[in-house]
């Protein structure tokens, strides 16, 4: 069952890569739109966040997400991790696909449309999973027993 709790970790990983490439033609599909392009920043190392408030926040709205991606997740793919290692059980897998799967709703939530009360409630559902995740992953883990442990 290792490898059953583990799916969802890659499955997110591609799903932050998905992002990245989709922030590509949006961004620079925005930018390619500004008629007066003495707007754009004119300096060295221009970064995302300085073409807030230049191009659509639509064009941003991508890259706000696919930072998120980077937040948050890196707890889940630590305690799916965990959970592999110490064997996982049905339900640990069952809320792991259900954090993933609130992720990417999340994600095109907040790509797509951007309401902040709906996007909200995903994240809430996520967090929640994610916590009774940590929680088991804890449990797995302090409450095991080294009788088990191979010889």
């Amino acid at each position: 069952m290792q490898a059953q709790m583990l799916a969802p970790a890659a499955v997110l990983v591609v799903w932050t890569l998905i992002v990245l490439l989709w922030i590509i033609p949006s961004r620079f599909g925005a930018v390619a739109k500004i008629e007066d392009k003495s707007t754009l920043p004119n300096k060295a190392g221009v970064r995302g966040g300085d073409l807030e408030g230049i191009i659509p926040d639509k064009a941003n709205w991508l890259a706000h997400n696919h930072t998120h991606l980077h937040e948050q997740p890196t707890l889940f793919y630590a305690v799916a991790a965990i959970l592999a290692i110490v064997g996982p059980s049905a339900f640990d897998i069952l809320l792991a696909w259900i954090y993933v799967g609130g992720r990417i709703v999340h994600s095109l939530w907040q790509i797509l449309f951007n309401g902040v009360p709906v996007r909200f409630l995903l994240f809430m559902i996520s967090s929640i999973t994610l916590i009774i995740l940590a929680l088991r992953a804890v449990m797995a883990t302090v409450f095991a027993d080294p009788s088990l442990a191979p010889q």
